[in-house]
């Protein structure tokens, strides 16, 4: 099995919609997809999700499969001291580099941060549900593997949002969320690609064979979004 994870493109967040630059990019991204064969689209409910999938879905005449569970990680939390912060993958280096919790995979959900929200049980439900899909195609979480139940060379697209596709890898690489979150960067209508491997028969693990591929937009001369990004230097005037 083959698993596409792309993030939606420049969104106008007020709107819940694509800018100009999101559209051409989406349209871009459609130009690199129609060329692959993709057995299973699903998209997240919001608007610049669903904007992104639209001109592929319309290449490949399928209709929209929408998923509640990969709409954006929109959980709330608040500081140590009481304070309200935001959501887990916006927070400040200092402050979610200080618990070393947060580096592991089993400690991260005890964090006094993680539990300031609903943090580890919309994670749960987010997991749940993609291992949920993942069995109906033949693949059966069984502890921090899959069995192939019904091993395919299908492909798999999910158009969704940076955050929830963090959680994604997390979960299904086994890997603690808040270093994803915090340390990666899947820019607008970027593609990750995952791949089964069962080297002992029936024990399917995934490995990531590229991470945030934008070169559809570098092929056409389109400068990849900044969105996702911070200020590179802090006396930069971009995104604090």
């Amino acid at each position: 099995m083959r698993i596409l994870i792309i993030r939606h493109g420049e969104p106008d967040y007020e709107h819940d919609c694509l800018t100009e630059k999101g559209i051409r990019e989406a349209k871009l991204l459609a130009d690199k997809l129609e060329k692959e064969k993709i057995d299973y689209f699903y998209v997240s409910p919001l608007g610049r999700a669903r904007e992104t999938a639209a001109p592929t879905l319309k290449r490949f005449g399928v209709k929209e499969d929408i998923r509640d569970w990969l709409k954006e990680f929109t959980v709330p939390v608040v500081r140590d001291d009481g304070t309200p912060y935001g959501l887990p993958w916006d927070i400040m280096p200092r402050e979610w580099m200080s618990h070393p919790e947060n580096f592991s995979i089993d400690r991260w959900q005890q964090t006094a941060l993680s539990k300031s929200g609903d943090v580890e049980k919309e994670y749960n439900y987010v997991a749940e549900s993609f291992d949920n899909l993942l069995k109906e195609h033949g693949y059966e979480r069984d502890g921090m593997y899959y069995k192939a139940v019904k091993a395919n060379h299908d492909t798999i697209a999910f158009f969704c949002h940076f955050g929830l596709e963090s959680v994604l890898l997390s979960h299904i690489l086994n890997m603690p969320v808040f270093a994803l979150w915090h340390a990666t960067c899947a820019l607008p209508t970027s593609v990750t690609t995952l791949y089964t491997e069962e080297r002992q028969e029936q024990v399917a693990s995934f490995r990531m064979t590229s991470f945030g591929d934008v070169s559809h937009l570098y092929n056409f001369g389109e400068e990849p979004s900044f969105h996702a990004r911070f200020c590179e230097c802090f006396e930069d005037d971009t995104r604090h």
